[in-house]
């Protein structure tokens, strides 16, 4: 069975890059095993660092590119393992916990999304070498990180109103919401309080990867290689991106670049940066099917027990279809406050947000039917549509695609700032043959 298992990306945004670092790691240690570096209160290993490299090299392979050597990728895996560790700390000292029932429900949604059952995932985690029990120790640390970025970073972005319409109304606004990006990048860093030296020579580095990208050198290994961006690992892939995601002026250069074309260096706070358009994709009009309905909403009690609230629904059903009027019945009898005293008119609804069962039986209703009663998680129904449309919701997607826009980069921009932060607040002294040791101020260690 050659079944390709990437968890990584079933769990975008999550984290890029392979984890397997479980009981396979703790297997393969052996007398020899060494830290290669002290983490604040935590060390990893040798036989870690190694683990990942493998797991890095195997993931490279599988997307058809040349294999670095280890060497190449020991500092870099090293540097990404540091960072995922100080999180995870965090995330220990923060509280954080991932109970089994939402492990489970994540490795089934992974499998699902691999149209697979858990036993054949199971099948194809080992025809890849690695147990079920790496995995969701992988998938635990994942959920872990997500949740101290969630704390720690997207609680403290507010895209007001105004920004969404400001944004709207202005040409860079107009141009985003008609096309989106697919891209990879290369970072060449630069410190934050950077010597007029070291960005000079930060810029020669740069200008040196473009010429070499635009000779054919690949972009996905000279990434890997050169990169000190966080999708380093992945080739530098960014996935999709609307233009207002990236800082000026790599909107306007990628709105007039051809697809496989890369841009210039770019000096950004961050260092200097290359982009690479893998593909564009452009928006449209956004039609929703809308449906008119009203309801009567019978609950279950403390003095009404299931059975009864069932044969009170029949009984509603009855004196409707007997002639007996239904907002009348709706605000007599109704217990959904929202629309009791309006007959149990919810006006017009998307179904996509209703619950399953209340949208199954709104299709199943014909215009002016009355519906038998069904359950739900809130009670018993008697549902009746009154009218069917398609609404044009541009206007409406253009204004949370802006919002999540303005969210995502602003996003992006804090989570490299607050990695940066912590890495550079953290007791880190690096043990690997060959690599400078760091103190808590980022300096080398004596």
């Amino acid at each position: 069975m050659n079944v390709k298992i990437k968890l990584s990306e079933c769990l975008r945004p999550l984290m890029l890059g392979a984890l397997f670092l479980g009981t396979a790691a703790s297997a393969a240690v052996q007398p020899l095993d060494k830290v290669v570096a002290i983490v604040d209160n935590d060390v990893i290993m040798q036989s870690q660092l190694d683990q990942r490299v493998h797991e890095v090299q195997q993931t490279i392979a599988k997307r058809g590119q040349g294999v670095p050597p280890a060497s190449v990728l020991d500092q870099q895996v090293l540097e990404r393992l540091i960072v995922e560790n100080l999180q995870l700390q965090i995330g220990e000292r923060s509280g954080i916990r991932i109970t089994d029932e939402e492990l489970n429900q994540a490795i089934g949604t992974i499998a699902q999304r691999n149209n697979m059952t858990i036993e054949q995932f199971r099948q194809a985690l080992a025809h890849d070498g690695l147990s079920y029990e790496d995995a969701r120790e992988q998938v635990r640390r994942e959920m872990i990180i997500s949740r101290v970025r969630q704390r720690r970073v997207a609680e403290r972005i507010q895209v007001t109103d105004q920004e969404v319409k400001n944004f709207l109304a202005s040409d860079l606004g107009k141009m985003q919401m008609s096309e989106e990006y697919h891209l990879a990048n290369i970072l060449i860093p630069t410190p934050e309080s950077a010597s007029s030296e070291a960005i000079q020579n930060a810029a020669k580095q740069a200008e040196e990867v473009y010429n070499k990208l635009k000779q054919g050198a690949d972009f996905a290994q000279m990434a890997i290689a050169r990169s000190g961006s966080d999708t380093a690992l992945e080739g530098g892939d960014m996935g999709w991106r609307k233009a207002a995601q990236l800082p000026p002026p790599f909107d306007r250069m990628l709105s007039e670049m051809p697809v496989g074309d890369v841009t210039p260096p770019v000096r950004t706070p961050g260092g200097f940066i290359i982009l690479k358009l893998n593909a564009k994709r452009g928006g449209g009009s956004v039609v929703v099917d809308e449906v008119h309905v009203r309801h009567i909403l019978i609950k279950p009690s403390e003095i009404r027990t299931e059975a009864q609230t069932k044969e009170l629904a029949a009984k509603i059903y009855d004196r409707i279809t007997s002639g007996e009027d239904f907002a009348t019945l709706a605000k007599t009898y109704s217990e959904d406050p929202g629309s009791a005293l309006h007959g149990g008119d919810l006006n017009w609804v998307d179904p996509n947000s209703l619950v399953p069962e209340f949208r199954e039986a709104m299709a199943d209703t014909p215009q002016g039917v009355l519906s038998k009663p069904f359950k739900t998680q809130y009670g018993w129904h008697v549902l009746e549509v009154l009218g069917r449309r398609a609404t044009d919701s541009t206007t409406q997607a253009r204004e949370q695609q802006a919002m999540n826009a303005l969210r995502n980069r602003k996003y992006d921009e804090e989570l490299q700032s607050w990695l940066r932060q912590i890495r550079d607040e953290a007791y880190v002294e690096i043990k690997l043959p060959g690599a400078t040791g760091t103190d808590s101020a980022g300096q080398a260690a004596q």
